[in-house]
């Protein structure tokens, strides 16, 4: 008898085969896909409909592949949510590295989380956050969510790269919308790189691309943003917030948040409208006057945020803000604005995106709501003084590195305008070192040291006032980490706010800064700053390169040898000058026993070719070696 073992087979077939997606199966990954990829966009799938001017709906399937414990962070787990916007579905699947299903998680198991930032007083903004932890690796996560929102003011930008280090299969955006809504685009980063097909329609568009193969980030690239395509999108009729707003071009859309969020707020007390005019006095100088009203605001308030529902753009009535004595950077900012505006001083409401985050500039071509912080512009005699009013220590017109160097939005009445704050040059921001120190004829080093930074440098440097005795000198090793055994005998500190300059006096010593090798004594001549960054090597550089800001080192250090101690071997300075920068070191013999070490470092703020990253990390790696150049002295 013959035995029919087919229909046995199917049976078993079918019940392996039962939760199973074969496309979810690690195996069907191509292999140039997971080169270099922590993590891999199976598919990536968005869809948006905005079916009028107060609705709009998304509907999202994200299904990644995560190689290993690194590619757990582009996940995203999780969807906001506030009174305006409504999550409709929300669940994921995981599959494991076969393609079997192994849990579903539905509404229920995900957490519903306050997004607070820690430093709000109100916030009503929310998510659920799915928390999980994989058993092994690689496995598969299907991530679905379909959300409904009034506010049409945010539409996402759409990357077919996720982020460095993740490949991407398959992507791909869609947007409906009425074409009374005029939808705008700004297309950015295209290139013949990656293959990315546009269809476009009078009411729709939709981008899509596949099999685009992860990058590596490379030290010194630009950001995300500026590297890898991406594509922006607004409505030029949006609402925000039970607010119908308008932003054609940038100066329609400064009117409009003007008369919408900023004209009823202006009222102040008559009570402390009299306080700072009596502070004012008779005083003319509209910059003297504004930094009385500064530390005014200083003094009274404190910043705390304010995030719920049009209190996210719309700042709190200046009047709450004097009663209550804080405000976030929305409702400080309007608030100094106030302030000046009843004793005489104009001044504008100003948008930016603050911080190191990538994005830095708003977009001076594509009118719609951007930024993530408020600071106030005075335009004084044709120039523009910039003030971070959350701050209680920052100097009177000094932004610091929070917000220089990028494209604002000025709000005027009459409209917007983009502007660009200050940029601070390398001859600006200096930081000049002089001093002297002597090596006993055991090795040890005893010296002072002064060190004054400007402009940036300051930025950087007058926080160390405020800090404990412990991390002051925590800090110093630290900083002069090429001097083991670092004692720090003294500290005193000048702070010049309006010169911004900043002043360390330093005593130190190290026992045995010097190496004795048979009654010899070696040690490097440029003691208090050595610069040892040397970029990574790359065999190939795929990116551009940037140093985002320039800044000058300039220093005199003179240095004493012990009695009865000649010199044997003393290095020789040099001196490069480069697209990049400057530099210079000298080793001086000014007497018997004392020798100065001068050096000036200048590098350059620029953006550069990434056929000129070798020669750059070259000009880096020669400063490197001779700023740690070694001086040999022996006994007569």
């Amino acid at each position: 008898m013959k035995l029919n073992i087919l229909p046995f087979f199917l049976l078993l077939f079918s019940v392996f085969c039962f939760g199973q997606k074969l496309e979810y199966s690690t195996l069907t990954i191509p292999d140039s896909l997971k080169q270099n990829a922590n993590a891999v966009v199976r598919l990536s799938k968005l869809n948006i409909d905005i079916t009028s001017q107060k609705s709009m709906v998304f509907k999202t399937i994200q299904v990644t592949t995560v190689l290993n414990e690194l590619g757990l962070r582009n996940l995203g787990l999780y969807e906001n949510y506030d009174k305006n916007t409504r999550i409709n579905k929300i669940e994921a699947t995981t599959y494991n590295a076969f393609g079997n299903e192994l849990k579903v998680f539905k509404r229920k198991d995900f957490k519903d989380i306050s997004v607070a930032d820690g430093i709000s007083v109100f916030n009503d903004n929310r998510a659920l956050y799915l928390d999980y932890t994989p058993i092994t690796y690689p496995f598969t996560m299907v991530f679905e969510v379909e959300t409904e929102t009034s506010n049409t003011a945010f539409i996402p930008s759409w990357s077919p790269m996720d982020d460095y280090l993740v490949s991407t299969e398959s992507t791909s955006l869609t947007i409906n919308f009425k074409s009374e809504l005029k939808l705008k685009i700004k297309e950015a980063n295209f290139s013949d790189k990656f293959h990315i097909e546009k269809q476009q329609t009078e009411n729709s568009v939709s981008y899509k691309a596949k099999n685009l193969i992860a990058k590596k980030r490379e030290e010194l690239s630009p950001g995300f943003s500026d590297v890898f395509p991406i594509v922006y999108f607004a409505l030029e009729n949006f609402h925000l917030e039970n607010v119908d707003g308008e932003a054609t071009n940038w100066e329609e859309f400064g009117k409009w948040y003007y008369s919408s969020l900023l004209a009823d707020t202006e009222e102040i007390p008559e009570e402390t409208q009299v306080k700072i005019k009596q502070l004012v006095g008779n005083e003319k100088d509209p910059i003297e006057i504004a930094r009385i009203i500064y530390k005014f605001v200083q003094d009274k308030t404190r910043y705390v945020s304010v995030q719920v529902g049009i209190g996210g753009w719309k700042p709190m009535l200046a009047r709450d803000v004097d009663k209550l004595g804080y405000g976030d950077c929305k409702a400080l900012s309007n608030y100094t604005r106030s302030l000046l505006k009843v004793v005489g001083v104009p001044s504008y409401y100003t948008v930016v995106y603050a911080g190191d985050d990538e994005t830095k500039d708003l977009q001076n071509d594509f009118a719609s709501i951007q930024g993530n912080h408020v600071i106030l512009t005075l335009p004084i005699d044709k120039k523009m003084v910039w003030l971070e009013c959350t701050s209680q220590i920052q100097p009177f017109g000094f932004q610091g590195d929070f917000t220089d160097d990028r494209n604002v939005l000025l709000i005027k009445p009459e409209g917007g305008e983009i502007v660009r704050t200050k940029i601070f040059a390398e001859t600006d921001n200096v930081k000049t070192t002089k001093g002297y120190y002597q090596i006993t004829e055991s090795g040890n080093l005893t010296g002072k040291v002064k060190i004054i930074s400007k402009a940036l440098r300051y930025d950087s440097e007058f926080g160390k006032e405020r800090m404990s005795r412990e991390d002051q000198i925590k800090n110093y090793k630290e900083e002069f980490d090429n001097i083991n055994n670092l004692t720090i005998k003294k500290i005193n500190f000048n702070n010049n706010p309006k010169t911004l300059e900043f002043t360390e006096d330093l005593e130190l010593e190290a026992e045995g800064y010097a190496q004795n090798t048979g009654g010899k004594l070696m040690f490097a001549l440029n003691a208090f700053d050595q610069s040892s960054y040397v970029p990574k090597k790359y065999r190939t550089r795929e990116f551009p390169f940037q140093m985002e800001r320039g800044y000058t080192n300039e220093d005199e250090i003179e240095i004493t040898i012990p009695d009865g101690f000649v010199v044997e071997a003393k290095p020789n300075g040099t001196e490069q000058e480069t697209e990049f920068g400057y530099y210079k070191i000298e080793f001086n013999t000014i007497s018997s026993n004392k020798i100065l070490c001068k050096k000036k470092l200048v590098i350059k703020k620029g953006f550069y070719d990434k056929s000129k990253y070798e020669s750059y990390r070259k000009f880096r790696e020669t400063i490197a070696k001779t700023d740690n150049s070694k001086i040999v002295i022996t006994k007569a």
